[in-house]
């Protein structure tokens, strides 16, 4: 073994192969669900590239929720079943995730947001969940820190809540490990090369991987990569930025998470503090990961009108991380009919997190054609060819 590929095998972990059955692009929430659980099915030569350290890209930065409180019917139900993953999370991994159920309350303060949420808590109950419409002063009730008086409703989801995203990540990867899986850090991907319309190499920083199969789940950088097979992936990176106040010697009143719709501002608790941001929608699209406080005045305008008592906040410290977001705010999920053994998952707009264990599970179903646990044709990237198959979804942060 020559100098140089000691060198490389101590800076990062593992040789990479000269071949593999399929390659995963991305080393967040998506990329080490799904090699999880193909590993788990049996598949065996999966090779996962990460560009810099496992989860941190979007997974590193999130709000933590996890949700099925969504209007479309797609969504609530990936949402359902991995909220049902993370509550045997810490069983079948030994892992405390920091799950909270505290719920998530949307705050409504027009009539076509209390009829968006009518309906959406309609279809969720149709489903299964357990969410519902309540009055502004159970809203308050529920959360003393929200204004009554703004208020014209609210829906409430109890089983809801957030969890730690940096222990999810940790966990799939050393499950995954086990199972055989070979995870490489600090691996870029150059280039993804075809031969007669099949997926036949990826090629990295370290060298070429010979493989059948690709699975795209690099996040905000996703656009690149379905570009070196020619199947268009429409994910813009923009940054999203979130605050957290000072720890208190007494804790906050625990309170459920909760978001106003007419401005995206949101909040839940953090230990003895508050997380609390807003979507910010000056934000230019671009990779920028700085943080900086240019959020604050829009987010204190909000506070100052439906949670007056978090505006102007004391903030310990914030981050700045990237949603990889798609035309209709909705996800990528599919296998392309241009380049085959291309697949992707991707363009979750905020809500990957929350959908990674479902994920996982429905793209091991779709990599070994066998029948998913739900229909992912919605999620096709190939919705994009017409208007019509956009995906409206209220829920948004």
């Amino acid at each position: 073994m020559t100098s140089q590929v000691i060198s490389l095998e101590l800076a990062h972990g593992a040789c990479q192969p000269a071949a593999a059955e399929v390659v995963i692009i991305g080393g967040g929430i998506m990329g080490t669900s799904i090699a999880f659980h193909l590993a788990q099915a049996g598949v065996r030569n999966i090779v996962l590239v990460e560009q810099a350290e496992l989860g941190s890209g979007s997974s590193a930065k999130p709000l933590g929720g996890v949700r099925a409180t969504f209007s479309d019917p797609a969504n609530i139900l990936l949402g359902q079943r991995s909220l049902r993953a993370y509550e045997r999370f810490a069983a079948e991994f030994s892992t405390d995730i920091g799950l909270r159920k505290v719920g998530y309350l949307f705050l409504c303060r027009s009539g076509a947001e209390v009829s968006d949420c009518e309906r959406s808590t309609s279809i969720q109950n149709e489903l299964g969940s357990t969410s519902r419409m309540i009055s502004p002063r159970e809203a308050t009730e529920i959360n003393p820190f929200v204004q009554q008086d703004c208020l014209i409703g609210a829906s409430y989801s109890p089983n809801d809540g957030f969890a730690e995203p940096g222990r999810v990540v940790d966990a799939y990867a050393a499950a995954a490990r086990r199972l055989g899986v070979t995870i490489l850090n600090r691996t870029e991907v150059m280039d993804v090369g075809t031969a007669n319309g099949q997926i036949d190499s990826v090629t990295t920083n370290r060298g070429v991987i010979r493989a059948g199969s690709v699975i795209c789940c690099a996040g905000a950088w996703s656009r690149r990569v379905g570009d070196m097979v020619g199947v268009p992936l429409p994910v813009t990176p923009v940054r999203r930025q979130i605050g957290m106040t000072r720890q208190h010697a007494s804790p906050f009143p625990a309170v459920p998470f909760t978001l106003d719709l007419s401005t995206t501002l949101y909040f839940h608790n953090y230990y003895n503090g508050m997380l609390l941001g807003i979507s910010n929608t000056n934000q230019s699209p671009g990779f920028s990961r700085e943080f900086s406080y240019g959020w604050l005045p829009e987010f204190n305008a909000a506070a100052r009108v439906c949670a007056p008592s978090l505006e102007n906040p004391d903030l310990e410290f914030g981050w700045a991380g990237l949603y990889e977001n798609t035309p209709d705010h909705n996800a990528l999920i599919g296998g392309s009919d241009r380049v085959s053994g291309f697949f992707y998952a991707t363009g979750f707009s905020g809500h990957g997190f929350l959908q990674g264990p479902a994920v996982g599970e429905l793209m091991r179903d779709l990599y070994l054609g066998q029948e998913p646990f739900m229909d992912a044709g919605v999620f096709s990237a190939d919705r994009f060819r017409n208007a019509n198959q956009l995906l409206h979804e209220v829920h948004i942060i």
